[in-house]
């Protein structure tokens, strides 16, 4: 079973109080460029993985998807999910990405917002994803940029003359990566770029598009501190094809 920090009351407390946890989609600032790699919802049947507190469920609804199933691992954020839902087109329930066993060609599109990197084995997933979707389905979803978790001591260094480096060592080295973030041992999961995208291929994934979430000059301007995310990337975008 994966890991669930998200249930940890320490760890659901600093969690909630980010912007993309009290703003939804409008706090996440790759939400442009993913909405942008969508395809058009209107009578389809939706599955999210990790929803969270269901901002994309109920987003998908409000753009004309028929159904939406939001697949979460913690209680805390599933409740907080029902709590903010009024819609019978959208229904919510407890998986595991780590075993995940969803009807076959049952959904039109599959998403997920940055739960992947969670996943120890991605190539299971995506087996399950593909064969949940109908022909034609898309698979979109974000995760975790390899560079950003490649390293086993991440954060920013000073070089010498005093400007900032983000190390990137061990990149070649996939598998556990345990940080501390919002609680302590926080275990993710590295993998290089080339094995994302092989492992979606051999699933029988037609890649579409993969984009490296980077700020406009817009966004930097209304919020300064996204001008580190210029500097490395943070967030991998993917849209694939069954």
């Amino acid at each position: 079973m994966a890991q669930n920090v998200y249930d940890r009351p320490d760890f659901f407390k600093r969690y909630s109080q980010f912007p993309r946890s009290i703003h939804g989609l409008a706090g996440a600032p790759e939400w442009p460029e993913i909405r942008s790699m969508l395809p058009k919802l209107a009578g389809l049947r939706v599955a999210d993985l990790g929803c969270g507190y269901g901002w994309f469920c109920r987003w998908a609804r409000e753009n004309g998807a028929a159904s939406v199933l939001g697949l979460d691992l913690s209680e805390k954020m599933l409740a907080r999910a029902r709590a903010m839902t009024s819609d019978d087109g959208v229904t919510y329930s407890i998986a595991d990405l780590e075993h995940l066993n969803i009807p076959i060609a049952s959904f039109d599109l599959v998403y997920s917002s940055l739960a992947f990197h969670y996943v120890e084995d991605a190539a299971r997933l995506f087996a399950s994803i593909y064969k949940s979707l109908v022909p034609g389905g898309h698979l979109v979803f974000t995760t975790e940029h390899p560079i950003f978790m490649a390293s086993l001591n991440p954060g920013w260094r000073t070089a010498d003359d005093g400007h900032r480096l983000w190390p990137v060592d061990h990149y070649f080295v996939e598998g556990e990566r345990k940080t501390d973030w919002l609680t302590s041992g926080v275990i993710k999961y590295h993998r290089t770029m080339a094995t994302t995208l092989t492992s979606l291929q051999k699933a029988g994934f037609r890649i579409e598009q993969v984009k490296e979430f980077c700020p406009t000059t817009d966004q930097v301007a209304a919020d300064p501190l996204l001008q580190e995310e210029i500097d490395r990337p943070t967030f991998l975008l993917i849209a694939a094809q069954k």
